[in-house]
């Protein structure tokens, strides 16, 4: 790495560890894991899944590193610090650089095959037409059980370089990773969504073969990474929410096993779909994967209204539940109670062209009124945001006017 990119790198990790070590992440950190430990508080707010390609204010998020490594972590960096500055909300900072273990999963033998609309070409969120490439079961039974490979060397060189460039500054920390098992995403990628649609009434016997096959293979993804030590409990940050929770960690010196983690599950192309349906191509299928984990969070942008009953039934170790801005809230709340998290995923579409304070104002306020009143611990994610109209200010506007009204109506510290 030439000297120059060390320096950028060195100067970024300086000004990194004088915010990861100040009091508040800590609050912050305790905070996100009381409401994982269904102990109501005031709700952790973040924000996840940000355009930052229109983000950029006075050049803060633009990278100089040359070296493919340097800039890698200098995004780290430059990220974390114009969240900080402008869209801090509840973020945490952790004391230390993470390098993530690194693995790759082999293909099934199938790869998409589409066609792509754009209307931004800096955006990657696009609009995609899929080639129906499971429509037999001959085509099913052929697809290739998965085999995960992790790359320790990688790690050693990553870790090398990490404590070589921070050493003194920030320590380096190998970190593992939790579950993610969206099959119900995965499929139309291979299919087209109107064709799962049809077959759930044409052709039962076909989605069945399919979600059984994706859900043996999900399963021996999770045993392998499990045999290759790439798990890790407790994590910062689970798909867009706080990791943070009692309970999973092994004893010391202990390996990290799939009861150490959460189960990370969903089913979003299902939200028009009945419950008696949901539960028979999906619950019944992830329910033995996610009972070989610690905990279960359920549900991404799917409405859940009327299946929530089901879902307790399928994962006794349920622990959190996805509510997104179609769903009811006060429904939703009077079901979740003190049982589970409630974590309500504002409307990105309020900062995506003129930013109203008082409509977000009211989202938020609803929120609080319904979980406070059912005795929900709860918190708020903004996520899925394709779009700020590249107006940055839309972002941070909302950051303000929910904080504040977090803090002017929700009766918990």
């Amino acid at each position: 790495m030439n000297p120059k990119d060390k320096q950028t790198l060195q100067d970024l990790a300086k000004r990194y560890s004088e915010l990861a070590a100040l009091p508040v992440q800590a609050e912050r950190r305790n905070r996100a894991r009381d409401i994982n430990d269904l102990r109501p508080r005031k709700p952790i707010v973040w924000l996840d899944e940000i355009p930052w390609h229109e983000m950029d204010i006075d050049g803060k998020l633009k990278l100089t590193c040359q070296d493919e490594l340097a800039r890698q972590a200098e995004w780290f960096f430059r990220v974390t610090l114009f969240r900080w500055e402008y869209i801090q909300a509840d973020m945490v900072a952790e004391p230390y650089y993470p390098v993530w273990k690194a693995y790759t999963v082999s293909s099934m033998g199938i790869d998409i095959r589409e066609h792509q609309l754009a209307t931004d070409d800096e955006n990657h969120i696009v609009s995609h037409s899929y080639h129906d490439q499971l429509d037999t079961m001959e085509k099913v039974a052929a697809l290739r059980e998965p085999l995960v490979t992790a790359d320790a060397g990688l790690d050693a060189r990553r870790m090398e370089l990490a404590e070589d460039l921070f050493g003194g500054i920030l320590p380096a920390r190998l970190r593992g990773h939790y579950y993610y098992h969206a099959p119900w995403d995965v499929i139309p990628r291979y299919r087209g969504v109107m064709p799962i649609m049809l077959d759930l009434i044409d052709r039962p016997e076909l989605l069945h073969a399919t979600i059984r096959k994706f859900t043996d293979y999900g399963l021996s993804v999770m045993k392998q990474m499990e045999g290759l030590a790439l798990l890790d409990s407790d994590v910062p940050s689970l798909h867009c929410t706080p990791g943070y929770v009692s309970g999973l960690a092994p004893s010391e010196g202990e390996p990290h096993t799939l009861k150490n983690m959460w189960f990370r599950t969903m089913a979003q192309m299902f939200t028009e779909i009945s419950p008696g349906m949901t539960d028979e191509f999906d619950l019944q299928y992830s329910k033995p994967l996610a009972a070989e984990c610690g905990y279960t969070y359920y549900g991404c942008c799917e409405a859940l209204d009327n299946k929530i009953d089901l879902i307790k039934r399928a994962y006794p170790n349920l622990r959190k539940l996805g509510v997104p801005p179609r769903a009811n809230v006060e429904a939703c709340a009077e079901q979740i109670r003190g049982d589970y998290v409630y974590a309500h995923k504002p409307n990105p579409a309020h900062v995506s062209g003129t930013f109203d304070a008082e409509i977000v104002r009211s989202e938020i306020k609803r929120v609080v009124e319904a979980c406070e009143k059912n005795g929900c611990a709860y918190e708020f994610v903004l996520k899925d945001i394709s779009t700020v109209g590249y107006k940055p200010q839309n972002l941070i506007n909302w950051v303000k006017t929910v904080m504040e009204t977090v803090e002017e109506n929700s009766a918990h510290v």
